[in-house]
C-alpha cells in the first residue's frame, strides 16, 4: 500500500508539473482578453445602473410607500407582525433600500471618474453621474436622515467604517452638484445614445431634468430658516429671473422614465421589476385603500375610466370588487378579519390581457413634469414666484393625466381640464387660505397636495417625503394604527451599519437622535 501511494504522489506531481510548464508556455496567449476592452467605460456603466435603482425603487414604493401613503394595504393573516399601513415597522425594513442604493453610488462615482479621466474626458457623463448621484442620494437621506456621503463607497481605498455627514451638509453639497450639473451640460457633449435608457442621448433633456430635481432639492428644505432666504432666491432666479440659464421640465416629452419591456427607443430591453421580482399573485394581493380609490370615483378620474383603458380595464388597472370601486379603510379594526374582495390592481394572469401596471412600459418613473408643476404651484402661492399658482396647478393636473392617458388635454389653459377640476369639487379657489392641518378643511396647499399625491403614484417614496415635509394631503386616521397614531418620518438605520460601523453608528445617534422612526431629520424640523 505504502508503494502504491508513493506511485500515485509522484503521478500527481508529474501531471502537475506538465499542467504548469503547459499554462507557463501559452500564458500570454491565454491571458489576452478576446474582448480587447481593457477598461469599462462610462457608457457601459449608466444604463445598468440607472434600472437597478429605478428598479429598487418601484419594488419598496410597492411595499413600503404605497402603505404609509394609503394607496394600497395588506390583505394577508391579521395576526403577522410588521404591517406597515398601521405604522409597524421593523429594523429589518431598512435594509433592501440602503444595499441598493449605495451600492448602485459606487458604479455613479465610477462614471464621473471615468469620464473625467485624460484619455475618455466627457462633460456630458460627468454631468449625468452628478445628476444621479443627487437623484440616488437625496433618497438616502430622506429616508434615514444623517447617512455615510463623504467617505461612502471609499471600501477600495481601505475606507471600511465611513462616516455619517449631518443631512445639511448632504444637501449643500448635491445642490452644488446639480449646479455644476447644468454648467457641465451647456457644452452638449455627445453620449452614446444606446447607453441612455432615459433619454436615448438628449442632452437638453438631462439637463432639464437636472434642474427639476434642483427645484425638488430647494423646496425639501425650504422650511428651514437657516437656509429658506437663499433657497427662496434661487428658486425665483431659475424660474423667473434667468430661466434661459436653467432650463426645466415643461411637458411630458420632458418627464425622466425608462420605458420597460422593449417599448424604449433604445435596442436594448429593461425589464419592469413588477414582471421580474413580483409573483402576479403577489401584485393582485394588496387592496385599495378608500383614501385613494374614492377621490378617483368621485372626480370621474380618466385613469380609472375604461374608456382610456385597454380592453375594458382602465388605465391604472385597478379592479373593482363585487360593490364596485371600494376601498379598504386603512389601519382597519384588529379582528375585523383581513379585507377581501375589494378594489385592487390587476396582474395579467389574473385579468387575462395585457392592461396590467405589472407588465406596462410606463410604470418606470424618475421625476415627472406634473412634480415640477406641483412645485411651482406652491411656489407661487407663497408668492415666491410671479403668479398666483392657479395656472401652475391646472397645468399639473393636466400633465399628471396626460402622462398616462396622451393628449387628453391640450394645456393647464384647456376649458376641459378646468371643467373636469369644476365637476369634481377641486377647481382652484384662490380665496382659500395658504393652509390649514384640520381634517375636513380646505387651502390651496391642501388642494396642489392632493393632486400632487396622484401625480406622485409610483415615484419611489415622494408621496411619503412630500407628507412628511407638509403634512399634505390630509390622510385619515384609521382605528387601529400603532406607533402613537404618528406617520413614521424615517426608516431604522439597517442592522448591517451597526454592525460593521459601530462607532461612527455611535456617533450619528449622538448628533441626530435616537434610531427611532419618529426622530426628526434636519429638514423636518422648523
Amino acid at each position: 500500500m505504502k508503494k502504491i501511494k508513493n506511485i500515485t504522489g509522484y503521478a500527481f506531481l508529474m501531471v502537475m508539473g506538465t499542467s504548469f510548464f503547459s499554462c507557463k508556455k501559452d500564458f500570454d496567449k491565454i491571458n489576452t482578453d478576446p474582448i480587447g476592452v481593457p477598461k469599462v467605460a462610462a457608457d457601459k456603466l449608466l444604463a445598468p445602473t440607472l434600472t437597478n435603482v429605478l428598479g429598487a425603487n418601484l419594488i419598496r414604493n410597492r411595499s413600503i410607500n404605497n402603505e404609509l401613503m394609503q394607496v394600497t394595504i395588506s390583505t394577508l393573516d391579521e395576526v403577522l407582525e410588521g404591517r406597515i399601513y398601521r405604522y409597524d415597522i421593523r429594523r429589518q425594513l431598512s435594509d433592501a433600500m440602503w444595499n441598493s442604493w449605495y451600492s448602485e453610488l459606487t458604479n455613479i462615482k465610477d462614471i464621473n471618474t471615468i469620464a473625467s479621466g485624460p484619455d475618455s474626458v466627457n462633460t456630458s457623463y460627468q454631468a449625468i453621474s452628478k445628476i444621479a448621484e443627487a437623484w440616488t442620494m437625496q433618497l438616502l437621506t430622506d429616508t434615514y436622515g444623517d447617512v455615510p456621503y463623504t467617505q461612502a463607497n471609499q471600501g477600495k481605498f481601505g475606507v471600511l467604517e465611513p462616516a455619517f455627514d449631518k443631512q445639511k451638509d448632504i444637501y449643500m453639497s448635491l445642490l452644488s452638484k446639480l449646479e455644476e450639473a447644468n454648467t457641465l451640460l451647456t457644452a452638449g457633449k455627445k453620449i452614446v445614445a444606446s447607453s441612455d435608457p432615459v433619454y436615448n442621448g438628449d442632452i437638453n433633456k438631462w439637463r432639464r431634468f437636472g434642474n427639476s430635481l434642483y427645484l425638488r432639492l430647494l423646496l425639501r428644505i425650504s422650511g428651514k430658516a437657516e437656509v429658506s432666504a437663499q433657497v427662496i432666491a434661487k428658486i425665483k432666479e431659475i424660474v423667473d429671473t434667468n430661466p434661459s440659464k436653467y432650463p426645466i421640465m415643461t411637458d411630458n416629452t420632458h418627464t425622466a422614465k425608462i420605458l420597460w419591456n422593449g417599448t424604449n427607443s433604445s435596442t436594448a430591453v429593461y425589464s419592469s421589476p413588477f414582471m421580474v421580482n413580483v409573483r402576479p399573485a403577489d401584485f393582485r394581493a394588496s387592496a385599495i385603500v378608500d383614501f385613494f380609490i374614492n377621490n378617483l370615483t368621485s372626480w370621474n378620474d380618466p385613469r380609472i375610466s375604461p374608456a382610456y383603458g385597454k380592453n375594458g380595464i382602465n388605465r391604472w388597472g385597478i379592479a373593482a370588487g363585487p360593490a364596485g370601486y371600494v376601498g379598504v379603510q386603512s389601519a382597519y379594526p384588529i379582528g375585523s378579519g383581513a379585507p377581501i374582495k375589494q378594489a385592487y390592481f390587476y396582474s395579467d394572469a389574473q385579468s387575462g390581457n395585457p392592461a396590467s401596471l405589472q407588465t406596462d412600459a410606463s410604470t418606470g418613473v424618475i421625476m415627472d413634469v406634473a412634480e415640477v408643476d406641483f412645485i411651482l404651484a406652491e411656489a407661487a402661492a407663497k408668492g415666491w414666484i410671479n403668479g398666483t399658482g392657479e395656472n401652475y396647478y391646472y397645468k399639473g393636473i393636466a400633465d399628471g393625466i396626460n402622462y398616462w392617458i396622451p393628449s387628453l388635454y391640450a394645456n393647464g389653459n384647456d376649458a376641459a381640464v378646468r371643467d373636469y377640476a369644476f365637476k369634481g369639487d377641486f377647481a382652484w379657489n384662490n380665496a382659500l387660505p395658504l393652509d390649514s392641518k384640520v381634517v375636513g378643511a380646505n387651502s390651496k396647499l391642501e388642494q396642489i397636495h392632493l393632486q400632487k399625491y396622484y401625480a406622485l403614484f409610483l415615484v419611489d417614496f415622494q408621496q411619503w417625503f412630500e407628507y412628511r415635509r407638509t403634512g399634505h394631503p390630509l390622510l385619515p386616521q384609521g382605528a387601529s394604527l400603532l406607533n402613537g397614531g404618528k406617520m413614521p418620518v424615517r426608516l431604522y438605520y439597517p442592522i448591517l451599519a451597526q454592525s460593521t460601523n459601530p462607532t461612527n453608528y455611535k456617533n450619528v445617534l449622538a448628533a441626530q437622535g435616537p434610531d427611532d422612526v419618529n426622530t426628526l431629520m434636519w429638514w423636518q424640523k422648523p
